[in-house]
C-alpha cells in the first residue's frame, strides 16, 4: 500500500470501514492482497476477526512482509500470515480458497493486469463472501498517485461484474478515496 509520505490512518479510517462498511466478522478467514508495508487493512482486521479469526497478508514484496510481521509482532497479534505472491499470475496466491473476505486495497493504481487481479480475489472467496475494493479517486488530489494510473469506480465494477461478482455498496472512504463491497 503506498501513501506517499502521508500516514494512511490520516487517509481513511481502516477500522471504520471494516466494521461499519464491509461488517467484517469475529472468527472470519481474510486475504489482504497486495498488503503494504504499513498493513492497515491488515492490522485492523487482525484485531476485528480475534484469535478466531486469520488475516492472510499477501505482497510481492518479501521485505513487506517482514514488516507485516514485526507489526504483528509489536502488536501482539499471532492471528496473521504473510504470503509470497505475484497477484498478477493466475492460481500464484498460496492460501487456503475459502476466504469469507478479500481485500484489493490501493494496489489496482500499482499494478496493470487488473483483469488477473480480480481473478486472483475471486479465485480465493468462497461462495457467497465479500470482495473490498478500495482505489484512488480518479481525479487530481493534493496527495497519491498520478490521474492516469487511477481506475475509476465504473471500471472496477465493469472488472468485477466480468467475474460474477455482484455490486453490494458503494461509499466514500476518506477525502482521497472510494470503497466497493462485492459479493460473490
Amino acid at each position: 500500500m503506498t501513501n506517499n509520505g502521508v500516514g494512511n490512518t490520516q487517509l481513511m479510517d481502516p477500522e471504520h470501514i471494516l466494521k461499519e462498511d464491509l461488517r467484517l466478522d469475529f472468527g472470519a478467514k481474510v486475504a489482504d492482497l497486495g498488503c503494504g508495508s504499513m498493513a492497515y487493512f491488515t492490522i485492523a482486521a487482525a484485531k476485528i476477526v480475534g484469535n478466531d479469526g486469520l488475516v492472510y497478508a499477501v505482497d510481492i514484496q518479501k521485505e513487506v512482509l517482514s514488516s507485516v510481521e514485526s507489526k504483528a509482532k509489536l502488536e501482539g497479534l499471532l492471528n496473521i500470515r504473510t504470503v509470497w505472491s505475484n497477484l498478477e499470475l493466475a492460481g500464484a496466491t498460496k492460501v487456503p480458497e475459502e476466504m469469507n473476505y478479500v481485500f484489493l486495497n490501493t494496489v489496482l493504481f500499482q499494478n496493470t493486469e487488473h483483469q488477473k487481479l480480480f481473478q486472483e480475489a475471486y479465485r480465493l472467496l468462497k461462495t457467497g463472501s465479500k470482495l473490498l475494493v478500495v482505489e484512488w479517486v480518479p481525479q487530481n488530489t493534493a496527495i497519491g498517485p498520478a490521474v492516469e494510473k487511477r481506475l475509476s469506480a465504473e471500471k472496477v465494477k465493469q472488472y468485477a461484474s466480468a467475474l460474477g461478482l455482484k455490486l453490494e455498496k458503494e461509499f466514500t472512504a476518506g477525502p482521497y478515496h472510494y470503497g466497493l463491497i462485492f459479493i460473490k
